[in-house]
């Protein structure tokens, strides 16, 4: 079966070309099931319920008592599998409102017809039950949705972050062990090779790859997640999950360093987060705290650009933007560059953005981290936002502010 790697890639790859090439490569060739497009999701890849048959055959899953799997379309039949096996399964809370897991309780003596409810998104809301913090929690086998995964274990989901996160509380709270196995099922097509230096601290690996033709055993042995990587986390998506903050407290009274991304200890955090929200604000509507963005200094910089000055804050210029490229893009391939800015204002419009820091030495920083950074196959100019000039004609800063929103949004 062809597979998505023979396409080739660009020197300077992100996880968010990677992602880009398996999706359109599964739509192109029809492989995959209702929920289409499998753009920005974990695809419902076609032959699901035979690579997910293949769980059955693994020791591992054999011994395992407790499992949790994701709660995506393509993993249904492994809830199936696994309730059927009489194991105990765990399902993570929609987006981690609520908490971290909900328990599957099967009705006493469930037929295979209700377990298959139970098994489904609909199931999981009528047959569960939550699990709290302090649960004494044993996790035996992770089963994770992915949208590329390498023979290697390398794995890149669709770019939310919450598998690496949920293995991360997991960790926080006692449930995995370093030897806890963690399978994916996928299409064959999205086994891909995967550069290693994509990989970050958070990210988690694979011990065994489902397709529909194989089973993988990729020997993997680079450590997974140690726990959550608070540096990592914005207060907007601390706001966003209880459960996070009950972790952090916990934690900082244990004495560990749980400092947010953009804290810092002399002055407060300014960081705001953008896991969806961002997207979702009105694209029509300029963001009310650059008023003068287009406007000119006498020196021939942005007003914001002199504001920037004046507020501590070092911007840099994101320019060769290619024309299809969403900001959630952008936002992903600078959360794998570990390149978050304080602030980010976006210019879809003029193929460009702008990213804010809050001082000179992280804008350098990022400037380095992001050199070589390709979106759609474009390799994007990325520089000191003082070396750019915006244009001073009236007219063509009052089409700019009304095609340009401006998103304040710090990526999380």
């Amino acid at each position: 079966m062809e597979r998505a790697a023979g396409a080739r890639l660009s020197p300077g790859v992100s996880k968010w070309d990677l992602r880009q090439k398996v999706w359109d490569y599964m739509e192109a060739n029809n492989l995959a099931d209702f929920p289409r497009p499998v753009h920005h999701r974990i695809p419902n890849f076609k032959g699901a319920p035979q690579a997910c048959l293949r769980l059955p055959d693994l020791q591992e899953f054999r011994c395992a008592k407790t499992v949790k799997v994701n709660p995506d379309a393509p993993q249904r039949d492994i809830r199936f599998l696994t309730l059927e096996a009489g194991k105990t399964l765990l399902v993570p809370t929609p987006r981690l409102r609520t908490g971290l897991f909900n328990r599957i309780v099967p009705p006493p003596g469930a037929a295979k017809d209700t377990l298959r409810k139970c098994a489904t998104s609909q199931g999981v809301r009528d047959y569960s039950v939550p699990v709290g913090l302090d649960a004494n929690v044993h996790v035996d086998l992770v089963v994770v949705g992915s949208v590329a995964v390498s023979e290697k274990g390398w794995r890149i989901g669709k770019g939310e972050g919450f598998a690496d996160m949920e293995y991360g509380m997991m960790v926080s709270m006692g449930a995995v062990r370093e030897d806890t196995v963690v399978v994916t099922a996928v299409h064959d097509c999205q086994v891909v090779d995967i550069p290693e230096a994509l990989l970050g601290d958070h990210d988690l690996t694979v011990d065994y790859i489902l397709t529909p033709t194989r089973v993988i055993r990729t020997g993997c042995r680079r450590p997974q997640p140690q726990g959550i990587l608070w540096p990592k986390v914005s207060h907007k998506t601390l706001e966003k999950i209880p459960i996070l903050r009950s972790l952090r407290c916990r934690e900082e009274r244990a004495g560990k360093d749980v400092t947010l991304q953009g804290e810092r200890t002399d002055v407060p955090a300014v960081v705001e987060a953008a896991t969806g929200a961002m997207d979702a604000r009105p694209k029509n509507l300029a963001w009310p705290e650059e008023p003068g963005l287009c406007q000119a200094s006498p020196r021939g910089e942005s007003v914001s650009a002199s504001s920037d000055r004046l507020r501590g804050l070092s911007t840099l210029f994101v320019g060769n933007i290619p024309p299809a490229t969403r900001v959630s893009e952008l936002k992903a391939a600078l959360r794998e560059r570990q390149a978050t800015p304080v602030q980010l204002t976006w210019q879809g419009a003029q193929h460009r953005a702008f990213l804010r820091y809050g001082d000179k030495a992280t804008a350098e920083a990022a400037t380095l981290a992001l050199q070589g950074l390709s979106l759609h196959g474009c390799v994007l100019r990325v520089e000191a936002a003082k070396a750019q000039r915006h244009k001073t004609a009236s007219g063509q800063c009052r089409a700019d502010q009304r095609s340009s929103p401006v998103l304040r949004a710090a990526t999380d």
